[in-house]
C-alpha cells in the first residue's frame, strides 16, 4: 500500500512540471488528447499494490500507433480464476516479475485496440500443500480500451484482455496442474501524459 502511494505522488509531481513547463498555444489546447501526433506517457496497472504487487509501463504515441512496455509483479494476486475452461479450483497461480510489450492503434478517438506479447513467469501453487513451482510462458492476445483524460495530463484507462498460451503442465507429488491457455481479464489503468506535440 506505500508503494501505491508512492507511485501516485512520483505522478502527482511530474504532472506537475510538466504543467508548469507547457508551452502549447490557445488553439492547440482546445484539441482534443486523441488529436496529438506524438505523446510519451507513463501509466500503471494500480490494483497490483493493492495485492503487495507492482506494474510500471512507458508508452510513445505516434498519431494513431502506441507502442507500450511493462514489467508487472501481481504479488500475491491469484490470476486462476481469469482462466477459460480449465482453471483449477486446487492452485493458486501469482505473476512474478514479467516483462511485456503491447502495440496498439488508435481505431476512434481514445478507443485503443492493441496486441501483447508478455513473458510471464507464473508461480504455481497447491492449495492443499502450499507447494510452489514456477511456469514460464510466453502470453500473447489482445485487448481493447480507452482513455478517459481527466484534464490534460491524467488518464484512467478501464479495459479487457484476453490472454493466450501454449499446454505447459507441472507435477505436485503425482497431481497433475495445467496451466489455463487462456485467460480473460479486466483492468484498470491509471496513467500521466508527460508530453505531447500537436
Amino acid at each position: 500500500m506505500k508503494s501505491y502511494f508512492v507511485v501516485l505522488i512520483l505522478l502527482l509531481y511530474t504532472a506537475k512540471v510538466f504543467a508548469q513547463t507547457d508551452t502549447l498555444n490557445t488553439q492547440n489546447t482546445r484539441l482534443g488528447n486523441y488529436n496529438v501526433k506524438q505523446a510519451f506517457e507513463v501509466e500503471s496497472l494500480v490494483p497490483m499494490f493493492l495485492t503487495n504487487g507492482y506494474h510500471f509501463a512507458i508508452g510513445y504515441r505516434y498519431h494513431q500507433f502506441r507502442i507500450r512496455a511493462s514489467v508487472i509483479n501481481g504479488g500475491s494476486y491469484n490470476a486462476e480464476p481469469a482462466g477459460l475452461k480449465n482453471a483449477s479450483d486446487d492452485f493458486k497461480r501469482f505473476y512474478k516479475t514479467s516483462p511485456g510489450i503491447f502495440l496498439g492503434y488508435n481505431i476512434w478517438k481514445n478507443l485503443e485496440l492493441y496486441t501483447f506479447l508478455e513473458m510471464h513467469t507464473f508461480a504455481i501453487e497447491q492449495k492443499s500443500t502450499g507447494i510452489q513451482h514456477n511456469i514460464r510462458s510466453n502470453d500473447f492476445g489482445g485487448g481493447i480500451s480507452y482513455q478517459f483524460f481527466i484534464g490534460r495530463y491524467f488518464y484512467v484507462q478501464p479495459g479487457v484482455h484476453l490472454y493466450l498460451r501454449g499446454n505447459e503442465s507441472m507435477d505436485f507429488n503425482g497431481i497433475k496442474y495445467n496451466i489455463p491457455t487462456a485467460d480473460f481479464s479486466p483492468v484498470l489503468r491509471l496513467g500521466v501524459r508527460l508530453w505531447r506535440k500537436y
